[in-house]
């Protein structure tokens, strides 16, 4: 794999400082364990006592950039550049119980908000990455229900808000579609100070308020946060309903 995420030109401790942490579903996530910066995810220690009832997570559209180019894969980079990022999910039922060997795709845009395969993108509909596949993969989940992929932060691209797209397969008869956002504050910090996302023209005309996808898909949608010693992590626990 060529290439790596670049580093953060701000430290990481001051990004994460102009958001609170949230979680993917307020239910998930006390108090107590959003105080508690030992684990990765202390959320997830919740789930050894088998504790409450999830709400699942509310469905959105898969928009009009998915593809399955069959890369079963943990690391999506492909060499672009952005600030790294982790992105990890849970995927359990609606009793809170994990769903082992279920398929998670993601997918979503590069820093100067273009995704993968697909001609007519950018700001003038001049970007062609058509044959490509960055910032796309699929992995199936563990015993736990996680998986875990290492990309970038994502841009921007005109009518949306910042988001990460996934599909989640609990089995072969079923599929629930969802995408994943980002507080405001830290993707206006980002874009505006960081490259290579400052680098385009233009400034986001489209927050995570006036999106109404975003809307649709309500706070259970919204990542956690977390600082790791080499990149930041976003998190969220997907309740699905099998079919």
């Amino acid at each position: 794999m060529s290439g790596k995420p670049s580093s953060f030109s701000m430290s990481r401790r001051q990004a994460l400082g102009l958001i609170a942490v949230t979680a993917g579903g307020g239910a998930f996530l006390p108090a107590a364990a959003i105080a508690d910066q030992t684990l990765p995810y202390a959320g997830l220690a919740l789930f050894e006592n088998g504790a409450g009832v999830c709400t699942i997570t509310p469905e959105v559209t898969e928009g009009p950039f998915y593809f399955d180019p069959k890369l079963e894969r943990a690391d999506v980079t492909e060499g672009k550049k952005g600030i790294a990022l982790g992105v990890r999910l849970q995927v359990v039922d609606a009793d809170c119980r994990p769903l082992a060997g279920a398929r998670v795709d993601i997918w979503h845009c590069d820093a100067q908000g273009a995704y993968s395969g697909y001609p007519r993108q950018g700001d003038d509909r001049d970007v062609d990455t058509s044959g490509r596949t960055f910032l796309r993969g699929w992995q199936r989940t563990d015993a736990s229900g996680i998986v875990s992929f290492a990309t970038i932060y994502p841009g921007w691209y005109r009518g949306r808000t910042t988001h990460i797209h996934f599909k989640i397969f609990p089995n072969d008869s079923s599929v629930m579609t969802g995408q994943l956002f980002f507080p405001d504050s830290l993707s206006e910090q980002i874009f505006t100070t960081v490259a290579p996302y400052n680098d385009r023209p233009g400034k986001r005309d489209t927050s995570n308020a006036a999106d109404g996808i975003a809307r649709q898909a309500g706070p259970q949608s919204q990542a956690a946060l977390r600082e790791l010693e080499d990149a930041n992590q976003a998190l969220m626990i997907v309740a699905v309903k099998p079919g």
